[in-house]
């Protein structure tokens, strides 16, 4: 299928990248339009409702003194390409005429290491007007503040994660063993006939194929580079506890999924969310519920699941494919090309694809991980004391505590997906013998997906210190952490940028075909089968969009869909653990396991 498009791809792409400087600069502005207009319209909106703070959680943070450079200062900089501030913003005025052209200053927050570099703009040539900004800033003559608060998602979160694992009595520990197990068949019984579509494995796969992807590679060097080392503890944590989540949530999508007559299936969190709560007497509640996470797990798909890959992939490939910088749109039409091609098959081929790429996929970045790993093996226990260390600094106190934390937990949430219900789509169509079967299969993904991939990337970028060096910060302010992330492995294997292109790719690639699947049947459960053309017209639509909308709006706006799915989720699962509970024990005791 593939290959009959390569060819005419192969011919086109030349002239598509043969434009007249003038053809760049008209494609820039019309780029530069549908980003202003995504960011006001779509994104600033939605991060005053969803991303509501817990009231009284504000703490005021002094960052340090602001320095002021005089015009004399300025001129003694003139040919300089950075200046350090010790812990300190700049704000730098001049009035005078000077032949700077641009001035770039590091400027150090929260913690002693963690740099920030800041392009100056200019008015004119005659006149310089600069200043530290960060959002949430407070300017004041001689000092700077940050605010800094707790989002009631970050909490609902962690609350709901923390939740399911005392429920479950530590299920993420008592039966992992017994996970692997499932996953390698060594409970398959030739003789039972269990309804589904795809096996343990594939189900699996195809879960992760969503949930590994750039979140790992792109979503982790974000966190360090805006939260520091210490995040990436806040990350584990969430993993582990995350397991117990998703395992709730994928028994559930397996006890209340339906079988049609033609023998597809519907499972998910929309189904557990109406039918089970209806069990409780809850109609009415359930079907808000499970209104308001169809809603959100479309807006999820179009965005941490589509638009996201596209701008984290096309960001790292443009590291090696510089052409692709002046026209992204290129391969923005080119992937919306390759997903349009795949996501008309339906779950079977999406799973058949999944079960091929991603262990490749996975094994090939591992393998660059573990290398550049031994390469600095002496430093592996400095990097994890870094870790801890920084987890819990109070160097710039309780605020930036709790800004390591929250970063922590976005990006933890945003990698695995535990407690956000999108992998019970996948899971409930699953042959089974018992529900709670394929939600211990479930538990392994927050491990494999977090604990493994996300801790062997934060490993990488800390002990490269790529997330320190100046040439890089750009791709922290820019949240371009696949671009990071390239810059930290091509340090130790200079040719291994390229091969990362490829399998990044292949990472968004899966994560998109998976994540059509998911909104797919949330479209379908709030507008009917017919209209499920629509949707795939519209996710293909926004791939070509994640090309040319810029890193920053495409994160936001993906934290605010897939993060605001664990509100109606969690509380559904809360109500409803009390039945999954009873089904784990009678599935234990069936087996003989200690629980």
């Amino acid at each position: 299928m593939s290959s009959r498009l390569f060819p005419p791809i192969a011919i086109i792409l030349p002239f598509l990248l043969s434009f007249s400087a003038q053809a760049e600069e008209d494609s820039y502005d019309w780029q530069k339009q549908i980003d202003s207009f995504f960011g006001k319209y779509a994104v600033q909106p939605l991060v005053s409702f969803l991303f509501w703070e817990i009231p009284g959680t504000e703490h005021k943070i002094n960052i340090s003194p602001v320095f002021e450079f005089s015009s004399e200062n300025l001129k003694n900089l003139t040919g300089k390409n950075y200046i350090r501030g010790l812990y300190s913003p700049v704000v730098a005025k001049s009035k005078s005429k000077l032949s700077i052209q641009s001035i770039e200053f590091i400027a150090q927050r929260y913690q002693k290491t963690d740099n920030l570099l800041i392009e100056l703009p200019y008015s004119s040539r005659d006149e310089l007007v600069a200043s530290f900004i960060l959002p949430r800033k407070i300017k004041t003559v001689g000092e700077t503040f940050d605010l800094q608060s707790f989002p009631l998602v970050v909490a609902w979160l962690l609350a709901g994660a923390l939740f399911f694992t005392l429920k479950m009595r530590f299920i993420n520990l008592r039966l992992f063993r017994h996970a692997i197990e499932l996953v390698c068949g060594k409970h398959d019984n030739p003789s039972n006939r269990a309804k589904g579509e795809v096996t343990h494995f594939q189900a699996l796969t195809t879960a992760l194929s969503a949930t590994v992807g750039l979140g790992n590679i792109a979503g982790v060097a974000i966190a360090i580079g805006t939260g520091g080392p210490g995040a990436t503890f806040w990350m584990i944590l969430v993993g582990f506890l995350g397991m117990s989540s998703k395992f709730t949530e994928c028994l559930l999508g397996q006890k209340y999924r339906k079988i049609r007559k033609d023998g597809k299936i519907m499972g998910g969190a929309m189904h557990y969310l109406s039918d089970g709560l209806r069990d409780l007497n809850l109609k009415h509640f359930g079907g808000f519920l499970a209104g308001l996470f169809c809603i959100l797990c479309v807006g999820a798909s179009f965005g941490g699941g589509n638009a996201f890959q596209v701008v984290q992939s096309l960001d790292l490939i443009k590291t090696v494919v510089p052409s692709l910088g002046s026209m992204p749109w290129v391969y923005g039409l080119i992937m919306t090309c390759l997903v349009g091609l795949v996501i008309v098959g339906g779950i079977k081929s999406i799973a058949s694809v999944a079960s091929r790429v991603v262990p490749a996929m996975c094994g090939i970045y591992l393998l660059a991980c573990v290398t550049i790993l031994l390469f600095h093996f002496s430093d592996i226990p400095a990097a994890v004391a870094l870790i801890f260390k920084s987890a819990f600094t109070l160097d710039a106190g309780i605020g930036g505590f709790l800004g390591i934390l929250i970063i922590g937990v976005k990006r933890a949430v945003f990698s695995n997906e535990a407690g956000i219900g999108s992998a019970a789509i996948a899971h409930s169509a699953a042959k089974v013998s018992h529900p709670a079967e394929e939600g211990i299969v479930a538990l392994l993904e927050p491990f494999i997906d977090t604990i493994v991939v996300c801790s062997m990337t934060a490993l990488v970028i800390i002990i490269t210190g790529a997330y320190l060096d100046p040439a890089n910060q750009q791709f922290i302010i820019n949240d371009q952490g696949g671009a990071l992330t390239s810059a930290a492995m091509g340090s130790v294997i200079p040719w291994f940028p390229y091969i990362l292109s490829v399998a990044v790719f292949l990472f968004a690639f899966s994560t998109m075909i998976s994540w059509s699947y998911y909104g797919e049947r949330c479209w379908v459960w709030l507008f009917g089968d017919k209209s499920s053309l629509s949707y795939k017209i519209l996710f293909m639509g926004f791939t070509f969009l994640g090309s040319i909308i810029t890193a920053k709006n495409i994160l936001t706006f993906s934290d605010l869909m897939i993060l605001g799915m664990a509100f109606p989720n969690i509380l559904g699962m809360i109500l409803l653990s009390g039945k999954v509970k009873r089904s784990l024990f009678e599935y234990c005791k069936s087996k003989s396991l200690q629980i």
